[in-house]
């Protein structure tokens, strides 16, 4: 299978070069403009593309709320231009979303796929309008719903923790928000056993990822520098009100995986054992 991957220089785009095996062509913005459905079109057919695996994303959740309609472009219109490549050639197309869909209702319960999405700002809105695209296109598709996304590359709050541990006698953390940290190798090798299981008669199918457990910020930024050794900075828990902001995230987006566990007859790793992992890397 011959498999277009976008957005291939961000975390999970770089994860999945690490672990793919097989005839896979990546593609950033220089290589592909997906806001262009004929740019997309020509190299569906130009390399016989049968799947696709979207990467690609306006993510930086503060400017979405000053630059709406340019992360409309990025997480919908062109999400939709991928759906139509797709469908016209009976393709597949796995596409990342977020837990960011979910929020504005008061959860206390893992979010199934079930749940209607509730987003709390023009990140998650946007995301979600990505989505509702690739169902009104109707092609085979698996969108796949994560959530604190860290890896070895880029930036992200793993390596900014490691940093300012680093750097700071004390640091600030919020304690009220709460979710479930995802290393992009995990969620890369469970894209590739998709593409291994694609089922040719498959329509839409929507499940969550993230690894097992639940943590706040704070605990996150804990465990990273106790794994670290920067046991020097003092980080103490502090409300989201401290820290001012356009968006309004998600208090509770803790993801149920029951249905992709089941699916894809996997177990998935508990996120302090993906974090070691990671930091064995990093450090």
């Amino acid at each position: 299978m011959k498999v277009l991957v976008t957005g291939a220089n961000g975390q999970l785009g770089r994860s999945l070069r690490d672990r793919a095996l097989g005839d896979f062509l990546y593609t950033d913005v220089e290589e592909l403009d997906i806001t262009n459905l004929e740019a997309v079109r020509a190299m569906v057919a130009s390399e016989g593309v049968e799947a696709i695996v979207n990467c690609a994303a306006y993510t930086n959740v503060e400017a979405a709320e000053d630059n709406e309609s340019l992360a409309e472009l990025l997480n919908a219109r062109a999400v939709e231009n991928l759906a139509v490549a797709m469908k016209e050639v009976n393709g597949l197309l796995i596409h990342i979303s977020t837990d960011y869909v979910f929020g504005t209702e008061p959860y206390n319960t893992p979010c199934t796929e079930e749940q209607t999405g509730t987003p709390t700002g023009a990140y998650g809105r946007t995301k979600l309008h990505g989505e509702q695209a690739i169902r009104r296109v109707g092609c085979r598709s698996v969108i796949i719903r994560t959530a604190w996304l860290y890896s070895e590359y880029g930036n992200n709050f793993v390596k900014t923790m490691l940093r300012l541990t680093s750097e700071k006698p004390s640091l600030k953390v919020v304690f009220d928000q709460v979710g479930t940290p995802t290393y992009a190798g995990d969620l890369a090798e469970v894209i590739l056993r998709i593409l291994q299981k694609a089922d040719a008669s498959a329509s839409c199918e929507i499940f969550h990822f993230s690894n097992e457990g639940v943590c706040s910020w704070y605990d996150f930024a804990k465990t990273i520098a106790e794994y670290a050794g920067h046991t020097a900075c003092d980080i103490q828990p502090c409300h989201s009100d401290e820290f001012p902001s356009k968006v309004r995230r998600p208090a509770y987006s803790v993801l149920d995986k029951t249905k992709i566990k089941q699916a894809l007859g996997i177990t998935i790793p508990y996120w302090t054992e993906s974090l070691k992992k990671c930091l064995k890397g990093l450090l």
